[in-house]
Parts: structure tokens; sequence; C-alpha cells
């Protein structure tokens, strides 16, 4: 008989291989669901457009526990040439979710096998987390509205931590973070005649002087506020020309969400100075908006707990992690908590084109959840 990590292993490598983009998930969620139905006893619901409900209700009355896997891979070429390197080019799994999916199958597979007797399970595999928008349209879902959760619970694996430890951490544990286009439209003009158009290269600059100002790039402090460039671009490559349009595309990262909303709201401020200054008309997109995850005390104990039993060394962190991650909308609304587990010290970094998930870790995480779960329920 087939043992657990071989059958995880197995679907692991098939999900790594047929990777999909946000919000274009239809296949992965085919493969979810027919390992649920094969292996498992839950009731499989679909929520949003391209991501599953898998539902586990106990005989007694209880608590109801949400876990959650990111299911989307990323927009990027694998340079890996083991078998199960994806099919689909320049689309890979970069950040594990092929992973974080394993993990929460062998959770369904351990729920029938072993199941609680009390409260209520949800599995949700949840798409379009890399572009910011599945934890929110799940939350709009109205099958998901029904569900009355209590507790949620989600997982990074976290390449540079030993292999199997648990990383925890209360209160945030991930960043605040934003990304903004701004748009600056002026009015060309012959460059041995700047003055007869309007150039945005001094508003690009004020930008960019506001970035360096605002930014105080120290995560042991509460106040710590990242503002990066990440592109700009201006006028054409035609030396007789007076630029006449520019871009500007920044992140920002905060543990705070009031001083977040504190830089947002000077630096629009500042760009209603510039426009009316520099005679431009500037527009600010702001998208791909994580919130960060906010560790309930509670939640972190019982994770704490469910770690000790399975004898894992756990690794309580001081300072959050400066990435963004979409859980942090559950966290906002839910009591939960979400934590990481060691991918290796030598594993290749998140997002790295030659990242792979490591399999050893994958019965862990679902054995540490599935303690979790009887944890929250005694």
């Amino acid at each position: 008989m087939e043992s657990l990590k071989d059958t995880l292993e197995k679907v692991r490598k098939e999900l790594h291989k047929f990777p999909e983009v946000s919000e274009e998930e239809y296949e992965t969620k085919k493969r979810i669901e027919t390992f649920l139905e094969e292996h498992t006893s839950c009731k499989v619901l679909p929520v949003v457009k391209t991501g599953l409900l898998a539902i586990f209700d106990g005989n007694k009355e209880g608590k109801t526990v949400m876990l959650r896997a990111d299911i989307d891979a990323l927009p990027i070429q694998e340079v890996n040439t083991f078998e199960h390197k994806s099919v689909n080019e320049g689309v890979s799994h970069k950040c594990g979710h092929d992973g974080h999916t394993t993990i929460l199958l062998g959770v369904a597979k351990l729920l029938t096998e072993k199941p609680l007797s009390k409260g209520k399970v949800v599995l949700l595999f949840q798409p379009s987390e890399e572009n910011g928008r599945g934890a929110q349209s799940v939350l709009e879902d109205t099958c998901f509205k029904q569900l009355n959760i209590d507790y949620v619970f989600a997982l990074h694996n976290l390449p540079g931590f030993t292999k199997q430890e648990i990383v925890v951490k209360e209160n945030e544990f991930t960043s605040n973070v934003k990304s903004v286009v701004i748009t600056l439209e002026g009015r060309t003009a012959h460059a041995a005649e700047p003055e007869k158009g309007y150039n945005p290269a001094n508003a690009i600059s004020e930008i960019l002087h506001f970035v360096r100002q605002e930014t105080k790039n120290t995560p042991k402090d509460s106040d710590f506020f990242l503002a990066t460039p990440v592109h700009i671009t201006m006028g054409e490559k035609a030396y007789g020309i007076s630029a006449g349009y520019g871009e500007v595309h920044l992140t920002l990262r905060s543990w705070s969400t009031r001083l977040m909303k504190e830089k947002q709201n000077n630096l629009e401020q500042l760009l209603q100075k510039i426009e009316e200054k520099e005679r431009l008309s500037i527009n600010t997109s702001w998208f791909e908006e994580f919130y960060a995850n906010k560790n309930n005390k509670e939640a972190v104990e019982y994770i704490k707990k469910a770690a000790e039993q399975l004898n894992l060394s756990i690794n309580e962190i001081n300072i959050p992690f400066k990435w963004g991650e979409d859980f942090g909308l559950f966290t906002q609304q839910y009591k939960g908590a979400m934590f990481g587990i060691g991918a290796g010290k030598n594993t290749p970094a998140l997002h790295n084109p030659d990242y792979d998930f490591p399999d050893e870790i994958t019965v862990t995480g679902a054995q540490l959840f599935y303690n979790i779960l009887k944890e929250v329920q005694q």
C-alpha cells in the first residue's frame, strides 16, 4: 500500500508540472477535485471562479476552522531540468503553492482516515494569491459567507530556515504591501525649447525624493516603512523632443495599516501639489494590495502546542517578513495565524527560477495542520 508521503509527492509533482497563473487555475482546480473525490470523504464546493472548498463535518457541535492553501503559480520561466519541470512556457511554481496545496490534500486524507468527532473543518484551495485578489474574492463569495468561521490558519514554506522548523510570531507576521502606478501627462516640445511644453522630469525627481525621505527601512522598528521604485519611464529616445509623458511604479511596505494609509495620503497630497506646479495631469492606480497577517495570540499557541506534539523545533521570530501575503485579509477579519515551515537552509529563495518545493516537509505540514485542528476542538 502506498504511503502518505508517496501519494502526496506524486500529486505535488503533477501540480508542479502543470502550473497556472492567478485567475487561470482551471486545470489545477480539476486536479484538486479529482484527488479529493478519489481519496477523501469530504463535501466539495466551488468557491469563486477557480477555487474549491472541502468541508468535513464532525458529529458534535464545535468550532469551525478554516485552513487555506494558495494554488496559483508565477509568470517565471523554470530553469530546472528534473522530470516534473513545468511544461507551461513562462509559468512555474516558484513560491511553493504546489506544496501548500498538496499539504492541504494531505490534511483531507488524514481527516478521512481519522475523522474529528467535533466541529467543522473547511479546507480552502484559494486561487489568485500572487496578484492579491484571491482572498478578497473568497470573502465576497456567497457560499463562503455562510460558513461562520471561528479560526483561520495557513502556512508558508520558508527557504533559509532549517527543514521542518516551525516559524511563529504573534501580531504581524507579514507586511502590508501596496503597489501604485503614477502616470504623468504633460506636453511634448522641441528639445531646444522645453519651456513650450510640460516635461514630467522635475515631477519624477520630486517623487523619487519623497521615496527617499519617507523610507525607513529598519524592520526592527514599529514605524518601518519601505517605498521601492520598481519601474520608471519617461519620453522617447528621440533627442529632438522634450518628454511629455512619464510613469513611476512603486511598492510600499509597512507593518502598520495606519502608517500605510498615512504615507499613501502624503504621496497623494504631494502629487496634487506637483500637478498644479508642473502643469501636468497626474493619475494614480493602486493595486496588488496585501494586508499584514495579524496573528492572534491564542491561534499561535495552538500552532506551538501542535508542533510540540510532533517534536518539531519552534522558532519564535521577532521581526515580521517584508513580503506580502493575501491571507492577511483573513487574519484581519477572523482569529487566526499564518506560520512558516522551514524549507531548508540552502534551498533557492522564493521566486527564484531554480526553486522547487521540498517534498520532505509535506507530511509534516499535513500532520501539523491536523494537530492544530484537534487542539482547537479540545
